[in-house]
């Protein structure tokens, strides 16, 4: 077994989309190679529904898939093609764009006023870009739950973990989803695809990610710069944790326990042309879909 070493650590990044949604972005518009299949993480936490409550109206999806998973709160979708519902707390919805799709998002909170979740764009590869757009909405009593000996409890979104398959299937890139709750002072090691690109993203208590050793070439980015950060010390809520090669990470709880959320992907490797919410291989593409969204034919398919 390999250890995978820290390749960087970031903290999110506060932001705001949507009619005026605050959330804080995890990682979006960069170098996609770094990530690759995935594009776009953003945290939408909020307490207060001032922040959220105008969510996303009517906007355009196409050649990627958006994924959608609550953990407090309601989100009321519907799109152009008639499709319509609500995702609960724990519930997560994957939406396949593929050749295009318009719809909406609209948060609630719950009785405290809490909307809390996640949504993570996958890029689709060349030969899938304009394939029938497709959901699958998983309540949150269909995802299954693996809580280990020692407390450790594994939900599993998609993926095969611990010989237990999540219950989203057909997904190009054979991602691995998890949300991973390790209890205090607990050190865990859990097995990664070795060709997989993968992250974790913690958003409750603590933990470190390293090994007895500190890796080398770790790459702190800028957040962090000026705060003498120890690469052993614990990393805390909204930090983005992504790895180097290996088929394992090693994660140490701190005093609180730590929850994360793990994510892997085998990278598709092909070019990206991405504007906004459409993301194809090419610029000629790209602009032929922002020609049919102006002229009225970007609907390709009827599911």
């Amino acid at each position: 077994m390999t250890f995978r070493p820290i390749a960087a650590q970031t903290k999110a990044q506060p932001t705001m989309e949507g009619a005026g949604v605050h959330l804080h972005r995890v990682f979006g518009f960069g170098d996609t190679a770094e990530t690759d299949p995935f594009l776009l993480l953003d945290d939408f936490r909020n307490d207060d529904p001032r922040f959220y409550q105008r969510g996303f109206p009517w906007h355009p999806h196409r050649g990627i898939e958006t994924i959608t998973y609550v953990l407090a709160g309601t989100v009321e979708h519907g799109d152009s093609l008639g499709n319509q519902g609500t995702l609960g707390a724990g519930s997560v919805q994957w939406m396949t764009a593929g050749s295009g799709i318009m719809h909406q998002e609209m948060p609630k909170g719950n009785t405290a006023g809490q909307m809390h979740g996640f949504q993570l764009w996958a890029n689709l590869p060349s030969s899938l870009k304009m394939t029938a757009p497709r959901y699958q909405d998983i309540q949150a009593s269909d995802i299954e739950e693996i809580i280990d000996d020692d407390g450790t409890r594994v939900k599993i979104i998609t993926g095969t973990f611990w010989g237990k398959t999540g219950p989203v299937d057909g997904i190009a890139a054979e991602p691995l989803y998890l949300d991973v709750s390790v209890p205090p002072n607990t050190r865990k090691t859990l097995p990664i695809d070795t060709r997989a690109n993968a992250f974790a993203y913690v958003f409750a208590g603590a933990g470190s990610f390293t090994d007895a050793a500190a890796p080398q070439g770790v790459r702190v980015e800028k957040e962090f710069a000026g705060q003498e950060l120890n690469i052993r010390d614990m990393t805390g809520n909204r930090t983005l944790v992504r790895f180097g090669n290996g088929d394992e990470i090693t994660v140490q709880a701190g005093s609180e326990g730590v929850r994360f959320l793990l994510v892997a992907g085998r990278p598709i490797q092909e070019p990206v042309a991405w504007h906004g919410p459409i993301v194809m291989n090419t610029r000629a593409e790209l602009i032929q879909a922002m020609q049919e969204l102006n002229n009225g034919t970007f609907i390709k398919s009827q599911g």
